[in-house]
């Protein structure tokens, strides 16, 4: 008789899949973070890529992961350590051993444990888990290629073909673990593959045999309940960084009634922009894939130009080539989103990791005073609106607006309740229409008050107008090298970034309002830093934390709310850019700074560790 499976009752847990770049771990962990979302739970998720195109089969360098952290509760981050682990071969089991618990549960395939194996993973013994220290973990081993193989015969597959189901089985297996019904599964393959009736049959069949073997295997092995959480009634989906990014920018345009524009050349990890953009010509979007990144800047410029809500994406490199077409928008005055999902660098770097390393570049990456509004999103769901928010920006105040996410919230997806369009702004164009002057209308005449200048749609009867990369003059608009007006258009540039700080909203602090060290980041770190801030504060510790989505320019309470503390730690992925950029707006504000930059998202563990020593120095 079967010995009783023993259930642990948890109100959250991380599970991470891993093989080869080709065993669909990105695929499983999809399915199974949609599963749970359907389940009731918030979920947290993160597509952990090599850089290699393909990898030798086996070796070190070619593993996938994806982990996700699913609860009963707010999940804020994809988790630091496993309690469950999918390794399908001895290297996916070698390069996660440091993520795992002391009680993980591993599931493993012991085809795939072969002495061939562990020779390409570098073991150098028969038994990985003893070499690796891995002595109290559960293991779950199965001949998974064996069962996949043998199950899948009657479908007539060829030996590769079959093989490919092997993630299905172990998907099925941890289905098993955390009694997750698999009719939801059923139908994601069955609109994966529906061109492909055999190949999602098959998926099917080994979904379903990899559940039936846990069902049946006599094992001790812990398994896992997870309790639903009440979420607020709505339309939700399984929602990625840059999915909402493309999605924010199509709310923006047509809040603003215009058409969407999206010049881009494909770049790691931006390019599923461009990709989900593309698809979306019935809501009368327009995109070019251009030959290279300076011709997808300069075709979003002259769609700007045209009168649409314009936008490029890329990545740091892209954003380094850009640089001298955005200064042109600077000076032209023209509504411009840029979207730069930050990775590893410098140069080609690290093009599947993320780091927070382009801030000063956005900031300050183009010759001449050449001011522009730098955005960040927190969140992969924050995607959403920080992008809606870039494109109202842009198009209200006549300006380049630089949008920073990273590639960990660009590929990392949570639940996301669909918004209702009707509870976001208006965005209202500063068309010439709005001109009331007694003086004639000149191409840079401006709005009194937010010194936006007027916006005259080419066509537009009577108001024939040539702006440019050339410095013109205040009052005539035409070509000026007078040093004079030069200064004045210098100043006025800057002065209606600064100007914008009137439109956002204030810097709000989160935690104890008397707290004895104020966590500070920006970007895709927030989720990481309210964990760490909730996980301080069970431990008794008074702490608060805020992080900053508006940068250029910064939130009119800024210098007012980060004064107030004593201690002060600014968090991020770089060497300190936020943190001097800070120190260089606020008058005798010096910070403490994190800084980790190794292509990976903060550990929580981590960070309680390291603020709990600056907080008790």
């Amino acid at each position: 008789m079967a010995e009783e499976t023993k259930v642990k009752t948890l109100d959250q847990v991380v599970i991470r899949f891993s093989g080869d770049s080709g065993d669909g771990m990105q695929l499983t962990g999809t399915i199974f973070s949609n599963l749970s979302a359907i389940f009731g739970n918030d979920i947290s998720t993160f597509p952990d890529y090599p850089a290699e195109v393909r990898a030798p089969q086996g070796s070190l360098s070619g593993i996938s992961g994806f982990q996700v952290h699913l609860g009963s509760k707010k999940i804020h981050t994809p988790g630091d350590k496993a309690d469950v682990l999918v390794a399908m071969n001895p290297a996916a089991l070698k390069v996660n051993a440091k993520r795992l618990k002391p009680t993980s549960v591993v599931i493993i395939d012991t085809d795939s444990f072969l002495e061939k194996d562990l020779e390409k993973a570098q073991f150098t013994t028969n038994d990985p888990f003893k070499e690796l220290g891995l002595t109290t973990v559960q293991v779950v081993a199965a001949p998974v290629s064996t069962l996949v193989r043998d199950g899948l015969v009657e479908f007539g597959l060829d030996n590769k073909s079959a093989l490919r189901c092997k993630n299905m089985f172990t998907l099925g297996l941890v289905c098993w673990l955390f009694d997750r019904p698999l009719e939801s599964a059923m139908h994601m393959l069955q609109n994966k593959f529906a061109k492909k009736p055999v190949i999602a049959q098959a998926n099917i069949k080994a979904l379903t045999d990899g559940y039936n073997y846990g069902s049946n295997i006599h094992a001790s092995v812990s398994t896992y309940r997870i309790e639903s959480t009440r979420i607020p009634p709505g339309f939700y989906t399984d929602v990625n960084g840059n999915t909402a990014t493309a999605y924010g920018l199509i709310a923006a345009a047509e809040k603003a009634g215009l058409q969407l524009f999206l010049g881009s050349y494909p770049i790691t990890p931006a390019t599923e922009i461009l990709q989900e953009l593309s698809k979306r010509k019935d809501l009368g979007v327009v995109t070019i894939q251009a030959e290279d990144e300076i011709a997808g800047v300069c075709t979003a410029i002259g769609a700007a130009f045209a009168g649409c809500l314009a936008a490029t994406s890329t990545s740091g490199p892209g954003l380094a080539l850009k640089s001298e077409a955005i200064g042109l928008a600077v000076i032209a005055e023209l509504p411009l989103v840029v979207v730069d999902v930050q990775r590893g660098g410098p140069s080609t770097g690290l093009p599947t990791k993320s780091e927070q390393t382009d801030l000063m570049q956005a900031l300050y990456g183009r010759n001449g005073e050449s001011p522009v509004v730098v955005l960040a999103a927190t969140t992969p769901t924050d995607c959403f609106d920080t992008a809606f928010w870039a494109g109202k920006l842009a198009v209200e105040h006549m300006t380049p607006v630089i949008l920073l996410t990273d590639g960990f919230i660009a590929n990392g997806a949570a639940a996301w309740r669909i918004p209702d369009l009707e509870e976001y702004p208006d965005i209202r164009p500063n068309y010439v229409a709005n001109y009331q002057s007694d003086l004639p209308w000149k191409a840079y005449r401006r709005d009194a008050e937010s010194l936006v200048r007027y916006w005259a749609i080419p066509g537009t009867e009577g108001f024939a107008h040539r702006i440019g990369g050339l410095e013109k003059d205040y009052d005539t608009s035409a070509i000026s090298t007078e040093p004079a007006n030069h200064q004045k258009m210098v100043v006025t540039r800057q002065a209606k970034i600064d100007r914008i700080a009137d439109d956002i909203p204030e810097l709000e602090i989160v935690g104890d309002k008397e707290a004895d060290l104020l966590i500070v980041g920006w970007g895709g770190t927030y989720g990481h830093l309210y964990e760490a801030m909730e996980i301080m504060q069970q431990q008794g510790k008074k702490v608060a934390m805020t992080g900053f989505r508006f940068i250029s320019p910064l939130p009119k309470n800024t210098a007012e709310a980060l004064l107030k503390y004593k201690k002060v730690v600014v968090a991020e992925q770089n060497n300190g850019q936020f943190a001097d950029y800070l120190r260089s707006k606020i008058n005798g504000f010096n910070p403490y700074k994190f800084c980790r930059i190794k292509g990976q998202p903060f550990s929580v563990s981590r960070l309680v560790e390291e603020l709990t020593k600056i907080l008790e120095a």
